[in-house]
């Protein structure tokens, strides 16, 4: 997984956390196609990497939030889909007490996992991370300002939670759609993806900008749980979509229908408490 990082990209922020006897080493970089954070776990005699693309800081930012703030009997397992990317949050616990497991899956890489330990009773070691994310989350703002735009890492493309009980093969299923369909992945085309997400109450709509033979297209894709479905509109007709749309959001205001959306982490499967050495 290391890999990724080519040694050529630039390093705009670095940090470094020991838990216990584990080192932790958070590094905020940028190359032609954005930014990103690469995460290693080092111990005696190993070393494990997750690469989260920039997209991905604050929805980890979030999750740490939740399990740092969380019942210890409540707390529940997430899974967190960047489009070909999905990383797993899992609590378990062993010997030396609990932890959390985060593990990234992708088409590209095998998986690679590294696991945080919880600390004290009052879970200082997940606190400590969730401090440095949310540092990185800050400069990472400041350097480029808020946005939800994502830069082309990768395969990456949209930002969703999905079900725990069926996220790997949802993974797998829309990877294998978007083939059936004749689009063009992000690392097949080398352009930039431009993509964007929305989230209502327990829906996510994804907006992503591709192109494929037959020209330019946004796909609109609407992830309800493990069910994902899409529309491809062509870009000649944006113009359109964006009258029509324009044309009910004015009828919506004027009766007061609008409403406001917030931003919505939903629980996804009950944790799956490990013994592991």
């Amino acid at each position: 997984m290391e890999g990724f990082a080519a040694n050529n990209d630039a390093e705009l922020l670095s940090k470094t956390l020991q838990v216990e006897q584990k080192l932790f080493y958070f590094d905020l970089k940028e190359n032609p196609r954005g930014q990103y954070l690469k995460i290693s776990e080092k111990t005696s005699g190993s070393r494990s990497t997750i690469i989260v693309p920039i997209s991905g800081v604050a929805w980890f930012l979030d999750l740490f939030n939740y399990y740092v703030d969380g019942d210890d009997e409540e707390v529940l397992s997430k899974e967190l889909q960047l489009d070909a990317k999905v990383f797993y949050f899992d609590v378990g616990v062993n010997k030396r007490g609990r932890f959390l497991k985060i593990s990234e899956a992708s088409t590209t890489y095998s998986r690679s996992t590294i696991i945080v330990p919880v600390g004290n009773t009052r879970k200082d070691g997940w606190a400590a991370f969730r401090n440095i994310l949310g540092e990185i989350n800050e400069a990472s703002q400041q350097a480029s300002g808020p946005s939800e735009h994502l830069g082309g890492l990768s395969d990456e493309v949209g930002t969703g939670f999905l079900s725990g009980g069926s996220g790997e093969a949802a993974f797998e299923a829309d990877t294998t759609g978007d083939r059936a369909m004749g689009l063009t992945p992000a690392e097949d085309t080398g352009e930039a993806v431009v993509s964007k997400v929305i989230r209502a109450d327990q829906k996510r709509f994804f907006f992503d900008l591709g192109c494929n033979n037959r020209g330019q297209f946004l796909r609109i894709s609407e992830v309800i749980g493990p069910d994902r479905s899409a529309i491809i509109v062509p870009v000649s007709a944006l113009e359109q979509f964006h009258d029509v749309l324009g044309h009910f959001v004015d009828i919506t205001r004027t009766q007061g229908l609008a409403a406001a959306s917030g931003a919505n982490v939903r629980t996804v499967a009950a944790a799956h408490r490990r013994n592991e050495n």
